[in-house]
């Protein structure tokens, strides 16, 4: 890993607030994800079961948690499972974690290895009724391809099936949404780095440069600052492809006169940053942009205001898309007889705003939660609406990151410049 080594008493409490939610009798199996191959004898870079990551700070292949309270020995109530160092392999892959390390990482005391769990873990699995086990139920998934946590589970079944199992996902997607003090610490470095690393793009971009060109200073601002690299992939989209939402070619020049639309943010220590900017590639904005700009960032201000504990995102994404009606009328984009014969079921506002205004945000950049429950305190957002106008070839998006507190929010990147005048200044001084 790059980042320093983080608090234990992350792990600690996420594993603490896990259990507290188990019934009774029961145990909790958790696996790391595949190594998934590309081709020939490649595989695609690791990433961690973010699930598993929460519960452990473990980044490694091949591994696994248990968690039995109600063990009769109170040294197998936490269990950590890696798999054996080999000195082999460990020639052509490099190390892996010996106990103490994972020790110091988890804050979990018992260590086994994979090779020799599964003798262990049958007598525990007879002493419980209940078996929690993990699958994805992130809302926004969209690939079923049957990953190790599906593969698992059908095993499980086969070998026991008289036993009652539970779904870990349904108590994660609570807890999760809930962010810890020292969680929102993680999170704050990921977007101090994303904001150095902004200042710096701000002094980079001029006529003629390449979004690639772009994209590389943003990967090496975020390395030579300890972080992993982009919590996503960055979209650099300069000129009409600011409207195309999720851009990821970046290998068009940007030109004097287009708007730079930059959504970029960085992972340190597994958590995520998530900043969208919109700037003018030759320093400044002309009227029209500024208008179109400013509009903008009102709907950004605006959803910020109303973000509070107690509401839910879909009445939250409801007031803001009222607001943006209002604002497109005066901005020339809607006239009033659009909004009067517009279909309930596809807004008027919606030609040019075409995408919520916020998701959770935590491990993973799209991070669990619900969309129909009451907001609470704890809970990270990002607020980021957009005006994507065909007609002019225009698109803007202006996003930061809030974490819900118990009378109204805190944003997060409330330090990166976000105003027209900011941006012209900062960009003046290349």
């Amino acid at each position: 890993m790059k980042y320093l080594p983080l608090n234990p008493e992350i792990f600690i409490a996420n594993r603490r607030r896990f259990v507290e939610k188990m019934a009774k009798q029961s145990i909790a199996i958790f696996n790391s994800n595949d190594e998934l191959p590309t081709n020939a004898d490649q595989l695609y870079k690791f990433k961690q079961n973010s699930d598993l990551f929460w519960l452990t700070g473990i980044e490694q292949e091949d591994s696994m948690l248990v968690l039995f309270p109600d063990n009769p020995d109170p040294k197998f109530r936490e269990v950590l499972v890696l798999v054996r160092p080999n000195e082999l392999k460990e020639k052509w892959d490099g190390k892996r974690l010996r106990k103490y390390e994972a020790q110091s990482i988890s804050g979990i005391q018992t260590i086994v290895w994979l090779d020799s769990i599964e003798g262990m873990l049958q007598p525990w699995i007879h002493l419980a009724d209940n078996i929690y086990l993990n699958t994805n139920e992130n809302d926004r998934k969209s690939n079923f391809v049957p990953v190790r946590d599906y593969r698992y589970a059908q095993e499980m079944r086969a070998k026991y099936p008289l036993h009652t199992y539970k779904r870990s996902a349904q108590l994660l997607k609570e807890l999760r949404s809930i962010k810890t003090p020292q969680e929102i610490e993680v999170m704050q470095k990921a977007i101090d780095i994303t904001d150095t690393t902004f200042r710096r793009i701000l002094g980079f971009v001029k006529p003629g440069v390449m979004e690639y060109e772009i994209e590389a200073e943003i990967w090496h601002s975020f390395l030579s600052q300890r972080a992993t690299g982009p919590a996503y992939g960055s979209i650099i989209a300069s000129g009409d492809r600011a409207r195309t939402l999720h851009y990821i070619d970046n290998n068009q020049e940007c030109k004097d006169g287009e708007l730079l639309l930059m959504d970029f943010g960085a992972e340190y220590g597994n958590y995520c940053a998530d900043l969208t900017r919109t700037i003018p590639v030759n320093g400044k904005f002309t009227r029209r942009q500024k208008t179109v700009y400013n509009a903008c960032l009102h709907l950004h201000q605006y959803a910020a205001s109303i973000l509070k504990p107690g509401i839910s995102i879909v009445d939250y994404t409801k007031k803001v898309g009222e607001e943006a009606t209002i604002v497109f009328q005066k901005i020339g984009l809607l006239r009033k007889s659009d909004v009067k014969n517009e279909d309930p079921e596809n807004r008027a506002y919606a030609k040019y705003l075409y995408h919520g205004i916020s998701h959770h945000l935590g491990i993973d950049v799209h991070d669990l939660g619900t969309r129909t429950s009451p907001i609470k305190p704890g809970m990270v957002f990002t607020v980021e609406p957009g005006i994507y106008i065909e007609e002019e070839q225009m698109g803007i998006r202006i996003e930061n990151n809030f974490v819900i507190t118990k009378t109204g929010n805190k944003d997060l990147m409330k330090n990166i410049p976000i105003t027209v005048e900011d941006i012209e200044s900062l960009m003046k001084k290349r």
